[in-house]
């Protein structure tokens, strides 16, 4: 498929987009005014479900494990942080030079609705008071988002609040300090908190915010790449938090900021040049990592890269990126039909949520929005779009620092991330038990732009699709939970994990993988007792519609399951397989409530030790197994010390894998 979208918009049609714009973004349509628009539609959404005061805005849904209130500031907070976008971006300079808001659009009127609702809630006694903040309390989220809502919109909100309500919210946020928080992202909520208490006359304690910033340090692993706290937690977080808040908190300090402004610039630039291939053609970003109904917020670095000067990326490479993510989620339902958006992917689906995720928090969506922040006569506004460098060529990126392999082909517009380094546990505790579990949006082998994994039950505990299994006798698969990264480089990845069966069987998985094109040769070490069956899943396919299976067991063993539109999931058997199934699943996938994962069994094991070499095809294009099968070979050979060697042989090119050995 081709990166332009010349096809009228499927937009739901509550929504009032405005006409695209092929001659200033021939690739997406959408200019600043479409951002505009879908920033308004969200915040007048939104404000129905508020308090009287405005100091809470109660959307409907399922609510978090912190309760009705704690949920109401979470709609409040952060819908704050999509307005103060759009109220600081929509100001202009006056006669005297000082920024003034533009008259007759709602902007002054949407700027008084907040102020009231921040001294509402900060009051004590008011009917919607929020609570003080605790250790480790949800308050220290909003805490953060409402601390720069506050900052950004500060001439027009704060600086208009009279004495005693800037006293009430010195004293809410105040609280703040002396706090613990989660040992993760979290730490930064207090940064930026107390940074703007420093600002306002509040009450703060420098150490602490010297403490926060510490702290990422010890969490930076290169390439401007972060881990979210302790272990290998590489997701979105990284983009929308963990640089986010560091550079956010700059502009509250200014000059106070010690210098650590520049290196923050310099790792998002690192950052954002691996960051720019996690988007598909269509604008879908790489399905992976928790907190996923964030949707939109996927784009908050590439604009952060923009309003600090510190991207590697054109200014119109940077909006067609932008554009074209949070277009590809307005054309699919979001948001959704009473305006709001949902707790899900496109529709509402809790599996793709966590426990501490209630109705408000979509709304973290509003990060996105920070572009907003530009002037209109910024280049990233101005500039034509420019295309992205899979728009223009098939790409593989290695990413050693979170142990990610990025392929993606032109053709197709999809992009696949073969995972050997992210598993979201916690580090290895020195002694007791192992209080390590998986999870299915950090456990498998590889993600994309166009799949999601098995999250709900029992897809989850079969968990057959992107794993590479071993069963116990009863059919229960091993799990993949603690990654022990191996080696990212050019086109390879390799990675091994040690499982525990139900029965306390112990085995151990070595795998290594090729990139090329649409297909990843994966071959696996595989130690583990004789008698049990290895098992290799390909990627979950879903749709709205049944999808068409289809099974070989003649020159080859290969599945193959193929949806509307001719995106096919196929899995080839090159060596140590014996038989071939797609399994289908119903409500269990983000992207659809039919899906289907092809899969590939070996026989019962003869040896302590096997080697299972697996092709896997995820593509748009035709997907014939037959010839995929004949057009790749391997070749298993084995080698001193348990080590063996695994001779690749594609069309036109030859490459080897190494497992074992050390």
């Amino acid at each position: 498929m081709d990166a332009a979208e010349t096809e009228a918009p499927r937009y739901p049609p509550y929504l009032q987009v405005p006409a695209p714009d092929r001659v200033l973004s021939p690739l997406t349509g959408w200019t600043r005014t479409h951002w505009e628009t879908l920033a308004d539609h969200l915040l007048d959404a939104a404000s129905r479900y508020a308090t009287p005061d405005f100091a809470q805005i109660r959307l409907p849904g399922r609510l978090s494990r912190s309760g009705l209130v704690s949920d109401g500031i979470e709609g409040f907070a952060r819908t704050f942080l999509l307005a103060a976008f759009r109220i600081a971006g929509a100001a202009t300079a006056g006669p005297d030079g000082a920024p003034v808001l533009p008259a007759g659009t709602g902007i002054g009127q949407l700027a008084a609705r907040y102020a009231e609702g921040v001294a509402a809630g900060t009051r004590r006694g008011s009917a919607s008071a929020w609570p003080a903040i605790t250790d480790c309390s949800q308050q220290m989220v909003e805490a953060a988002a409402i601390a720069i809502a506050l900052h950004e919109t500060r001439p027009w909100i704060w600086d208009k609040l009279d004495r005693r309500a800037q006293d009430d919210v010195r004293s809410w946020l105040g609280g703040f300090t002396g706090k613990r928080t989660f040992p993760n992202n979290w730490i930064l909520f207090q940064v930026v908190t107390e940074q703007f208490l420093a600002e306002v006359g509040g009450h703060y304690d420098a150490d602490e915010i010297d403490r926060g910033l510490a702290a990422i340090e010890d969490w930076y692993v290169g390439d401007g790449w972060y881990t979210d706290g302790a272990g290998q937690n590489f997701d979105y977080y990284i983009g929308w938090a963990m640089h986010l808040y560091p550079l956010l908190w700059s502009r509250i300090a200014g000059a106070s900021d010690g210098g650590r402004a520049e290196v923050y610039k310099e790792r998002l630039r690192a950052f954002l040049g691996q960051y720019q291939y996690f988007f598909g053609a269509d604008g879908a970003p790489v399905h992976q990592g928790r907190s996923l109904t964030y949707r939109y917020a996927c784009t908050a670095p590439l604009w952060l890269g923009e309003l600090f000067a510190a991207t590697p990326l054109e200014p119109g490479q940077t909006r067609r990126l932008a554009s074209g993510a949070v277009r590809h989620f307005t054309e699919r339902g979001v948001p959704d039909q009473d305006g709001l958006l949902s707790l899900g992917w496109y529709e509402p689906f809790l599996p793709v949520t966590q426990t501490y995720s209630g109705p408000g928090s979509p709304y973290w969506a509003s990060k996105a929005f920070i572009g907003l922040l530009l002037p209109s006569d910024h280049p990233a506004w101005t500039e034509p779009e420019r295309s992205a460098p899979t728009d223009v060529a098939d790409q593989i990126v290695a990413m050693p620092a979170p142990g990610f392999l990025l392929h993606s082909t032109r053709n197709d517009g999809i992009v696949r991330l073969l995972n050997h380094g992210s598993d979201h546990t916690r580090p290895r505790a020195a002694a007791g038990p192992d209080p390590a579990t998986d999870d299915p949006h950090y456990a498998k082998l590889a993600y994309s732009s166009c799949t999601a994994p098995g999250a709900a039950d029992p897809a989850w505990r079969a968990n057959v699709d992107s794993h590479i299994a071993v069963l116990a006798a009863d059919g229960t698969p091993s799990r993949r939970i603690r990654i022990e990264r191996l080696a990212v480089h050019s086109r390879q990845a390799s990675s091994r994990h040690t499982a525990v069966l139900g029965d306390g069987t112990s085995c151990t998985i070595e795998t290594a993988v090729l990139a090329s094109g649409p297909r990843e040769v994966r071959a696996h070490l595989v130690r583990a007792p004789q008698g049990l069956v290895v098992r290799d899943g390909g990627y979950a396919i879903a749709d709205t519609e049944s999808l068409r299976i289809a099974v070989g067991r003649d020159t080859s063993v290969w599945a193959r399951a193929v949806r509307r539109g001719g995106l096919a999931s196929v899995m080839i058997g090159l060596h140590g397989w014996a038989d071939a199934a797609s399994q289908k699943e119903a409500e269990a996938n983000a992207l659809g409530p039919r899906s289907a994962v092809p899969y590939l069994l070996s026989e019962p094991r003869r040896s302590d030790e096997t080697v299972h070499v697996s092709l896997v095809v995820l593509t748009g294009d035709a997907a014939d197994p037959e010839a995929l099968a004949a057009a790749v070979t391997a070749q298993v050979t084995s080698e001193a010390a348990g080590s063996w060697r695994v001779l690749i042989a594609m069309p036109g090119e030859t490459a080897e894998l190494r497992l074992g050995g050390g």
